[in-house]
């Protein structure tokens, strides 16, 4: 086997190849180059993540997970583009006086040595698959100048572009010039890539009296990124408009517009723009809408085995409405977007009003809502009564009109799905009949209704036990059986979480069917509360019992839990 390079010759042995299979390889590896894994994988003969286990296993080095993890520039600027390609692998940390670099090989001394010889410190290699370098350094290293560098710009010779304190005295073409300004232009680009890369879900442009703040929502908290010279903010935000094909010229009316940047891959990102006067400027904030991270897979999204059940069970229904409640930003649209995939077929016609379209959904029929126009949601529902439609989705049942025509929809044979603002499950009866839905109307066309909350996940990189105060987890709603079972991690702050300790979101979820003993209670007027215990005792598993569960598992924390729900 002299002609078997080492990599090879232990997959042979450890029997994930055959030794046919290794010759295959090597022949395809001389035509196309890459290394031997990279083929291996791309032939179909081992997974990136088997070869990626067994190096970790073999070597004794960690792997690590590159899309989870957020790559500093400065650390990125320490390893040139060439030298991370020419030996596929890229820096992802640096502590004191050593660079943790990820490598695909990582008995590649050379490289090793290079790296050490161009940056002057310790190497600690950790292992990533070849495609997930690769991925990563599209990602990361064509992110553009960081802030700082952008910055210097301005301070080199862009002191000049303010326009007072009176927006109203403006010169447009002077604006317009300004907000092409290179330098102006870099600020917005810098502005939107670093909240790609870091997984925000909105940026906030804000205005003040004597400052101009950015501020950044990750995993549902908002945290301060940067903060612009004040002078910079009417440029910066007809920068924006300009992006968003807004007008640059109104500024004391709300405006809405989007974003679409291409991001190579075939990946697309698109941001959300809503442009709102305030009293020291125009507050911009963007929301950011990544199709590659939609996901559509309910089984994966948090849902426990019984509720999950559930909500199968109500979608799967002939007619009815389906009801997703919570905040802004809870994840209702994902939940209702996966639950259409899942019915999405070739036999069915499901029509969506949306006010906006998030994401595009192959096969179904989505129209966008105009209110300037007369297309609302009542509108649009009486239009898609005469579209023979099987499934309906109404983006919002904002008012009275909207939830009667859709009630009616799904007494008349219709599958409805639709989404309200309420605090749990059983509030949006109340809300129903506050909009002035009969109660027997809402008993005969109501399937289920969904409440769901997102808390942040425990970093994984950080993870570890933790202790709390038993007396404020048994007021929380632990029991004394839960407390003895243990499991309760933190994060304690790592580079992959940015200290915080914590990394992605899960979905919380109350999932309340509505049984013939509910249905009573509402005709009989029973309250929010009332229908709460009735549930409950039904085996309601609410919002903080879902939590608490995450909890236990781990997943998440108690602070978390107590942040984004109510005690019961």
């Amino acid at each position: 086997m002299t002609n078997i390079n080492r990599l090879g010759e232990l997959l042979v042995r450890e029997k994930l190849i055959s030794l046919q299979q290794l010759r295959r390889a090597q022949e395809e590896q001389k035509k196309t180059g890459g290394n031997l894994g990279y083929t291996l994988a791309k032939l179909g003969y081992v997974s990136d993540g088997e070869i990626t286990s067994f190096l970790s296993s073999q070597y004794r080095l960690p792997t690590i997970d590159l899309e989870q993890v957020e790559i500093e520039p400065e650390v990125l600027r320490l390893v040139s583009k060439d030298v991370c390609e020419k030996h596929r692998l890229i820096p992802v940390s640096r502590t004191g006086a050593s660079l943790v670099v990820a490598m695909a090989d990582p008995t590649n001394l050379n490289a090793i040595d290079d790296i050490k010889f161009l940056t002057g410190l310790n190497v600690e290699p950790v292992i990533a698959s070849e495609s997930a370098i690769t991925l990563a350094l599209t990602h990361h290293q064509d992110a553009g100048p960081s802030y700082d560098e952008v910055m210097a710009d301005f301070e080199l010779g862009d002191e000049d572009i303010d326009f007072g304190a009176d927006e109203d005295d403006v010169n447009i073409m002077e604006l317009e010039r300004a907000s092409e300004d290179a330098p102006v232009v870099r600020l917005v680009n810098v502005l939107l890539l670093n909240a790609i890369r870091k997984g925000a879900s909105d940026i906030h442009v804000e205005p003040y009296e004597k400052k101009l703040r950015i501020r950044y929502r990750v995993d549902g908290v908002l945290r301060e990124e940067m903060s612009p010279p004040l002078k910079l903010k009417a440029a910066l935000s007809s920068r924006i408009k300009i992006m968003s094909q807004l007008d640059i010229a109104e500024r004391r009316l709300p405006q809405d517009g989007r974003i679409k940047l291409k991001l190579g891959k075939g990946r697309e990102m698109d941001f959300r723009v809503s442009v709102l006067p305030t009293m020291w400027g125009e507050k911009i904030v963007l929301r950011l809408l990544d199709k590659s991270n939609l996901q559509l897979d309910m089984t994966k999204l948090g849902f426990d085995a019984k509720p999950l059940e559930d909500f199968r069970w109500a979608i799967h229904q002939p007619w009815g409405m389906v009801l997703v409640t919570g905040p802004t930003g809870s994840g209702k649209t994902t939940t209702l977007y996966s639950g259409l995939s899942e019915l999405n077929q070739p036999e069915t016609n499901i029509s969506t009003a949306e006010d906006p379209v998030e994401y595009n959904l192959p096969g179904i029929n989505q129209v966008q809502m105009h209110d300037d126009i007369g297309l609302n949601f009542a509108m649009a529902l009486r239009s898609f009564l005469r579209q023979d439609p099987d499934i309906i989705m109404v983006g919002e049942i904002r008012d009275f009109e909207t939830a009667e025509i859709a009630v009616k929809a799904a007494l008349t044979g219709h599958l409805v799905l639709s989404t309200l603002h309420t605090n749990d499950a059983p509030a949006t009866i109340s809300r129903l009949l506050n909009m002035g839905v009969e109660p027997f109307l809402i008993t005969a066309s109501v399937n289920l209704v969904l409440a769901q909350r997102l808390a942040r996940k425990v970093c994984a990189d950080c993870k570890a036990d933790a202790e709390f105060d038993p007396e404020v987890l048994l007021e929380m709603g632990f029991t004394e059986e839960q407390l003895k079972t243990g499991g309760l991690k933190k994060g304690k702050g790592c580079t992959t979480c940015n200290g915080s300790g914590y990394k992605g979101r899960v979905a919380l979820y109350e999932v309340m069917r509505f049984t013939d003993s509910l249905k009573e209670l509402v005709l009989t007027g029973a309250s929010a509360a009332e229908l709460k215990a009735a549930a409950i005792r039904g085996g309601l598993s609410t919002l903080r019992m879902s939590g608490i569960r995450k909890c236990l598992e781990g997943v998440t924390t108690p602070e978390e839990i107590l942040r984004v729900t109510m005690g019961d």
